[in-house]
């Protein structure tokens, strides 16, 4: 029986094989994810982000007990730093959620950014397609925390639940506004530490100053105790409403169907770009160009846009 056969009959290992192959980008897995999308649709997606030490993963891990309890099937995509000698998850080999009972309805996956910027992995939402496809309802993604670079996240989820802590202090008024932006709801974490109430009168001002339509999502600020899974309940239900808020006011098909056509482009450009520098690769000697850059009888600019012309056909 093939890989694929087995995933689509359940096996939790074949899905594991099927995401490692996506991940790798091995041969065919453009095929393969083709078959998944026919079969994916169904899963909501909430991300989890925000700067490094918010207790994104206690929080993510709270939130799948909640939907656990519920009866719901969940995966979970943490995305680590690569490590700079074997190019895998830098935090991969933690014990993380090891207190969920192994099964076909809890899955985790640790995953390396491999270079991406935005705070994901660059296969991070084909593999979010994979889990789906295998059946899960829920996908948590949590970033890799590098602050305020992560809004690809809003590209590969349905709700972004963005955590700050009181340790942020005025660090979130300098936020660059795109983080603030792509929220549908604030956490601050480690609410019973100093400086957690100002923290939230903080975002509280902040959002106030911003403009919005009456009809908009009112975004909400909770006060969590990850570890002590504080008010995650709360957290839980405000997702909730946000997805049902979003469903009937046609925002979450509309946000689908962005993210589709997004999808499409990227893969354009990936194609059109590694096409174009496998030929500069085969036809082109760098070194000559670099020799005249370093005499100043050419620019770097000067050359990008000659090989660009020369190679485009324009």
């Amino acid at each position: 029986m093939s890989v694929l056969s087995r995933f689509l009959e359940g096996d939790i290992r074949a899905l594991s094989k099927v995401i490692s192959h996506i991940e790798d980008r091995a041969k065919g897995y453009q095929d393969l994810l083709g078959t998944l999308y026919e079969k994916a649709g169904k899963s909501l997606r909430i991300g989890i982000t925000g700067p490094p030490g918010a207790g994104k993963s206690t929080l993510v891990n709270g939130l799948a007990h909640e939907y656990l309890n519920d009866g719901m099937r969940v995966g979970v995509v943490a995305v680590d730093p690569t490590s700079p000698f074997t190019g895998g998850a830098l935090l991969g080999d933690r014990v993380r959620m090891n207190e969920f009972p192994p099964g076909d309805r809890f899955y985790f996956r640790s995953m390396a950014t491999r270079g991406a910027s935005g705070g994901l992995a660059a296969a991070t939402g084909n593999v979010t397609v994979a889990l789906d496809a295998f059946g899960f309802d829920i996908t948590l993604i949590e970033t890799v925390g590098v602050g305020q670079v992560e809004l690809d996240i809003i590209n590969a989820c349905d709700t972004v639940v963005v955590t700050v802590v009181p340790e942020s202090g005025d660090a979130v008024q300098t936020m660059k506004a795109g983080l603030m932006e792509i929220a549908d709801i604030f956490v601050v974490n480690k609410s019973d530490r100093p400086g957690a109430e100002r923290l939230g009168m903080d975002l509280k001002q902040m959002l106030r100053a911003r403009p919005v339509k009456p009809e908009s999502w009112k975004i909400p600020i909770i006060d969590t105790v990850a570890v002590e899974r504080k008010n995650v309940d709360l957290l839980r239900r405000k997702i909730d409403e946000h997805i049902g808020f979003i469903k009937n006011n046609g925002q979450l098909e509309q946000h689908r169907r962005q993210q589709i056509e997004k999808k499409i482009l990227s893969i354009i450009k990936y194609q059109f770009q590694r096409e174009f520098l496998e030929t500069l690769g085969k036809d082109v000697d760098f070194e000559a160009i670099i020799d005249k850059i370093m005499k100043g009888t050419t620019n770097p600019f000067k050359a990008a846009d000659e090989l660009y012309t020369t190679f485009s056909g324009k």
